[in-house]
């Protein structure tokens, strides 16, 4: 059966030079608007044969550091100042990052676990499918911006595939140190097969992706980060035509999630009491923190420990909880290079 094409589509030619702005329109009818369509903001920038580079945010909506690090990038970056071409998606999936939500008001759905998505499907299933079988095949590799979101908050941290084999393990290893964050993870196979790096994976795209903060605001010092990291990234593909103006990186930390018990989740609905701090290294057996019960305060609380040792990488935001939400989730440091 032959593969259906997306019914989103858009005025912009990804074969012309030059800067292009305009949307990707996502056929949309409801009852205030019979043949109307989602306007999913979209920019191309080309100049001539070169790297292919597909730069996103908005995946999740509610992450929004990477959101006004690719909107000052558009409004700062012209066609004369790159090599190849850049396509960039700052709002992913348009309806979340309207309205601020990790997944979408119209449909529920959670872009990053919609891949390979479907064109006749909900409007997230609509915009997986447009991004893994139009916008990716177009690409060389792609960046996904990602943070914690209001739930979550990160240390700021890229990653990326481990590699099948050693020049790609050490290929990989190398783009980490370019972006420049203070954590790099690299993981393996166990992602699922749902989310964005797993589609660039199948595409054949080198894919880095970031959690950089989160807890539901924009910092200074992340999204000067993730501003410096994104002209490295351009700079060491090639797509800047003045490489040299790609600021220098920082040391990064080279380390893995490498399974389930590297996460901490809450053992009961309550209230949450941290007992570490982002950046803390913790131990196996260790408390993690306390679940507490307003309702019934005489209840002695539930306490969740750590099942490993390792480092304090991310931590749960929102003081209410139930059962299952993740409450931490630690990294160790990269114990076999590739």
């Amino acid at each position: 059966m032959a593969a259906r094409e997306s019914r989103i589509w858009t005025d912009i030619d990804f074969e012309r030079d030059g800067k292009q702005t305009g949307f990707l329109r996502l056929p949309h009818s409801v009852h205030r608007s019979a043949y109307g369509w989602l306007p999913i903001p979209l920019v191309c920038l080309k100049n001539g044969s070169g790297p292919r580079l597909l730069l996103m945010a908005g995946n999740h909506g509610d992450e929004y550091e990477g959101q006004v690090a690719l909107c000052k990038l558009i409004r700062g970056l012209e066609a004369d100042a790159v090599r190849g071409r850049i396509i960039i998606l700052p709002m992913a999936n348009f309806p979340a990052a309207a309205a601020g939500r990790r997944t979408s008001p119209i449909d529920a759905g959670n872009l990053n676990r919609s891949f390979p998505g479907d064109p006749d499907g909900s409007p997230t299933a609509m915009i997986a499918h447009y991004i893994e079988s139009v916008l990716m095949p177009l690409s060389d590799v792609l960046v996904d911006l990602h943070s914690g979101g209001s739930s979550l908050m990160y240390l700021p941290t890229a990653m990326m595939y481990r590699g099948d084999d050693p020049a790609e393990a050490a290929r990989n290893r190398e783009i980490l140190e370019v972006f420049g964050a203070p954590h790099g993870l690299l993981f393996g196979r166990e992602s699922e097969d749902r989310m964005s790096e797993s589609a660039a994976r199948r595409q054949g795209l080198t894919a880095v992706l970031t959690e950089l903060g989160g807890s539901g605001t924009v910092t200074p010092a992340i999204l000067a980060l993730a501003e410096r990291a994104l002209r490295r990234v351009l700079a060491h593909f090639g797509a800047l035509a003045d490489r040299d103006t790609a600021p220098e990186a920082t040391p990064t930390r080279l380390m893995e999630v490498a399974g389930a018990d590297y996460y901490c989740h809450s053992p009961d609905d309550g209230l949450f009491e941290p007992f570490v701090e982002l950046g803390d290294s913790v131990a196996a057996g260790q408390p993690a923190g306390a679940v507490h019960f307003p309702e019934t305060p005489w209840r002695e609380p539930s306490l969740a420990t750590f099942e490993r040792d390792g480092l304090v990488i991310c931590k749960r935001i929102p003081g209410r909880t139930r059962r299952g939400d993740c409450l931490f989730h630690l990294a160790s440091d990269l114990a076999v290079p590739g």
